[in-house]
C-alpha cells in the first residue's frame, strides 16, 4: 500500500541497532505507559471508532450537501488542516464537486473574514464550528460573525443550520450547541486536534465534500494492521522515525516535505503541523518544512542543490494521478516541444522527480527518504495518515519527548490576551 525507501539517506547508523529502543517505546505506546499516554486514542481508533456516530455524520453530510451552497468549516489548527489536505488531495485544486468548502475561523485577518462573510452573500451557508473547549479565538472571533450573519438569514431555524463538533459534556461550545440545539458530534477526549482527521472532526467536512469516508477509515485500519509491529525489519513506519533520528545525529536540523502534486500541498501542511508540534520540545526536533516540484524548484531548488547542508527531502512519489493529459503534437513545432509529444503529463512529471533526485543525492549530496503512495484517494490518505501518526509518535519517543502536547503554544496565548484586555 506505502512503501519506504532510505535508499538515498546517506545513513551512518544501522537502522536496526535502534531496535531495542523501538520495541521499548511501542510497549509503551500500545500498553499507554508512555509519556503522554492519556492522548494514545488514536492508536487504536481505526478499529473502535464509534459507529452510531459515523453513521450519523453520513447522515448530516447528505442532509447539509442538499441545503447548502457553501459550507463553512469554522476552526484552525488541527480543526481544519486535516479536512482541507484530504478534500484538496481526493478532490483536486479545482473541481466541481458541491457544496463549496470555505475555511474560516483559522485567522485574524480582518480582509480575510469581510471577503468571506461577502462571499457567503445570498448564497444558502451551513457551519461546522470546531473547537474542543469551545474558546479557541480566531475560532469564537470568526463563529460570532457567522453566527450573527446566519441567525438574520435564518431566524428561529438558525440551529438547522449550524453542526458543533467539540467536547462530549463540557466546554463553552458543548454549552451554547446545547442551549441553541445544534446537531453535535464529539471530539475524543484522548486524541489531540492533529491526530484528528480520523475523527468526526475530519470526517464530517470531508463528507461534506462528497468523499468516501468509509474508505478513508478503512485505509486506516490497513495501516494498523500492518504497521502492529515492533520489528523494524517489517515496520516502515518504524524505520522512517529512526532515519529521522539518524540524520539529525548527523547534524541535519530540518525535515522537507516534497511533493510533485499541486493538490499535495495542503497534505504537507497538515503534516507540517503534526510532527512541528509532536517534536519541537526543549530543544529538540527537526524544522518540518515543504516544497512543492517542479515548482518550487525555481525557486528552492538552487538553495537545496547548492546551499548549507542541514536538511534532508522526504519525498513522496505518486504512482497514480487522479487525471492525466496527454502531450500533443504540433505539425508547425514553434516552440520545439514535439519530442513529447504522446507523452503523458504524469509520465513528465515522474521524470521531473528522477532528474531532481539524482540531482540532489548524486551532485548536491542531500540525503533523501523516499515515501511511494499509489495514488491520491481517500483510502490511501487514511493508509498515509496513519503512517505517519505511528511515526511520529516513535520519532518523538526516541528523542525521549512527549509526543502528544503542546506548551509552547500557550505562551503567545498568554501574551495574546493580555494585550487584548481579556480577564
Amino acid at each position: 500500500m506505502l512503501k519506504f525507501s532510505s535508499e538515498h539517506a546517506f545513513l551512518q547508523e544501522d537502522i536496526m541497532d535502534y531496535q531495542a529502543a523501538v520495541s521499548k517505546y511501542h510497549d509503551q505506546l500500545m500498553n499507554k505507559t508512555g509519556l503522554g499516554n492519556d492522548f494514545v486514542g488514536w492508536v487504536e481508533w481505526p478499529n473502535c471508532y464509534d459507529k452510531e456516530e459515523f453513521a450519523r455524520i453520513l447522515k448530516a453530510a447528505e442532509d447539509i450537501r442538499k441545503k447548502c451552497d457553501v459550507f463553512l468549516v469554522c476552526g484552525i489548527g488541527g480543526s481544519y488542516l486535516g479536512a482541507r489536505a484530504v478534500i484538496e488531495m481526493v478532490n483536486g485544486v479545482y473541481n466541481d464537486a458541491k457544496p463549496e468548502i470555505v475555511f474560516i475561523g483559522n485567522t485574524f485577518s480582518s480582509t480575510y473574514v469581510a471577503q468571506v462573510l461577502k462571499h457567503i452573500e445570498g448564497k444558502e451557508v451551513v457551519c461546522n464550528v470546531i473547537s474542543k473547549s469551545g474558546t479557541t479565538t480566531e475560532t469564537s472571533v470568526a463563529f460570532r460573525l457567522i453566527k450573527q450573519y446566519m441567525t438574520k438569514k435564518y431566524g428561529d431555524k438558525v440551529h438547522e443550520y449550524i453542526y458543533a463538533t467539540t467536547d462530549a459534556h463540557k466546554g463553552t461550545l458543548k454549552s451554547m450547541a446545547d442551549k441553541e440545539g445544534y446537531e453535535t458530534f464529539v471530539i475524543p477526549d484522548d486524541i489531540g486536534g492533529r491526530f484528528s482527521v480520523i475523527t468526526p472532526v475530519g470526517l464530517l467536512p470531508i463528507a461534506v465534500a462528497g468523499i468516501d469516508i468509509q474508505s478513508l477509515m478503512d485505509g486506516c485500519a490497513q495501516a494498523y494492521k500492518d504497521l502492529d509491529t515492533d520489528d523494524l525489519s517489517k515496520n516502515i513506519a518504524y524505520r522512517y522515525a529512526v532515519c529521522r533520528r539518524i540524520l539529525e545525529h548527523q547534524g541535519k536540523v530540518a525535515e522537507m516535505f516534497v511533493s510533485y502534486e499541486t493538490q499535495m500541498a495542503m497534505v504537507a501542511e497538515w503534516w507540517k503541523q503534526l510532527f512541528g508540534e509532536s517534536e519541537g520540545k526543549n530543544g529538540t526536533g527537526l524544522l518540518p518544512c515543504s516544497v512543492n516540484f517542479s515548482t518550487d524548484l525555481h525557486s528552492m531548488g538552487q538553495f537545496i542543490q547548492e546551499g548549507r547542508k542541514c536538511l534532508f527531502e522526504t519525498l513522496i512519489k505518486v504512482e497514480k494521478p487522479t487525471l492525466d493529459i496527454t502531450f500533443p503534437s504540433d505539425s508547425e513545432n514553434l516552440d520545439n516541444m514535439n519530442y513529447l509529444a504522446g507523452k503523458s503529463l504524469h509520465w513528465i512529471n515522474q521524470m521531473a522527480c528522477l532528474g531532481t533526485l539524482q540531482a540532489h543525492v548524486e551532485t548536491g549530496h542531500v540525503p533523501n527518504l523516499e515515501i511511494t503512495i499509489p495514488d491520491m484517494s481517500a483510502h490511501t490518505f487514511g493508509y498515509m495518515a496513519y503512517f505517519f501518526f505511528r511515526a511520529i509518535a516513535m520519532t518523538t519517543y526516541l528523542n525521549e519527548q512527549n509526543p502528544f502536547n503542546q506548551p509552547g503554544v500557550e505562551v503567545y496565548k498568554k501574551n495574546m490576551f493580555k494585550l487584548l484586555g481579556k480577564e
